[in-house]
């Protein structure tokens, strides 16, 4: 898109929303966004830009990580949606740091953070009051990411949500690859419980934020599940009638798993997820992970 097609939309009086990060789960919020918004989707990729076309958005290409490309965005839309993940590397977020120069004053801006910035747990149960305790440089990107927004908000006279999610997963995001290898999972005694929302679910969630939270709140955007780290990988494979993952002492399993993957399987929480139902007024779609399972292979079955 060229400076003149933004001049020109600017001018328009149809509220204008800018998604950084379109995603899989920013397609999922396209349909239900674009009727009421003038939709702006950011991405690096130029390949991505009749897709994201069709799917209603005006697309804009631009690179998170240089403040003079993301320059011309200031000003462009008066509520935004932060999808777009942290750097690789580091213990901040350099790209959320970049794009407050440009975020709009007094405006509305919903960020998909992570619960990993809870740390470990111990599988107990907790709300959006717990402090954050991040244990690795990937959550500690997070919370960077968190406190840096909430600064922008209060100097800026903004709304922020933010919604710490956990793991995502939708027909095409389930760990059916890893099954297939056979990766080792903990055995129970060792397990850790984890937390899942459908990526479906999490748009809506996204959505619904962009009305109805209250300023500079955190939300939990989690299902109903209650489920440990291996009982999901259970339930996926006798979903999809796979072998079931072998379960191994955690000690036999930290030689076998990369440190990446290890790191998912030190930390043990269980989320409340009330306040996105009170205050949001979130009915979940797939509120438990075994409903979205059914779903998906009721067509394999009836064939």
């Amino acid at each position: 898109m060229k400076n003149n097609e933004i001049k020109f939309a600017r001018k328009l009086r149809r509220p204008r929303l800018l998604i950084l990060g379109c995603g899989d789960v920013g397609m999922r919020l396209l349909p239900l966004v674009r009727r009421q918004f003038r939709v702006f989707a950011v991405t690096s990729q130029a390949s991505r830009c009749e897709e994201l076309r069709a799917a209603g958005a005006v697309p804009l290409i631009a690179n998170l990580d240089e403040p003079a490309a993301i320059a011309r965005l200031a000003g462009l839309a008066s509520y935004v949606v932060h999808l777009a993940p942290p750097p690789s590397e580091g213990q901040e977020d350099r790209r959320t740091r970049n794009l407050t120069a440009i975020l709009p004053h007094g405006g509305m801006l919903v960020y998909i953070s992570t619960t990993g910035v809870y740390g470990d747990c111990g599988g107990a149960w907790i709300d959006e009051t717990r402090a954050v305790d991040p244990r690795n440089a990937r959550a500690k990107r997070r919370v960077d990411a968190e406190r840096v927004l909430r600064g922008w908000a209060r100097r800026s006279g903004s709304k922020l949500a933010i919604l710490r999610v956990p793991g995502i997963y939708a027909q095409d995001r389930l760990p059916l690859e890893r099954l297939n290898k056979g990766t080792p999972a903990l055995r129970d005694e060792d397990d850790v419980y984890t937390n899942h929302i459908h990526a479906d679910d999490l748009a809506r969630i996204a959505a619904l934020s962009l009305f109805r939270a209250k300023a500079c709140r955190v939300y939990h955007a989690v299902d109903d599940s209650d489920l440990k780290m291996g009982e999901y990988f259970d339930a996926v494979a006798d979903a999809f009638r796979l072998p079931r993952a072998p379960r191994l002492p955690r000690e036999e399993l930290s030689r076998a798993v990369s440190p990446v993957l290890l790191s998912f399987m030190s930390e043990s929480r269980r989320l409340k997820n009330e306040r996105i139902k009170a205050e949001l007024g979130v009915r979940l779609r797939y509120s438990h992970v075994s409903e979205a399972l059914a779903r998906m292979t009721r067509p394999a079955e009836a064939s």
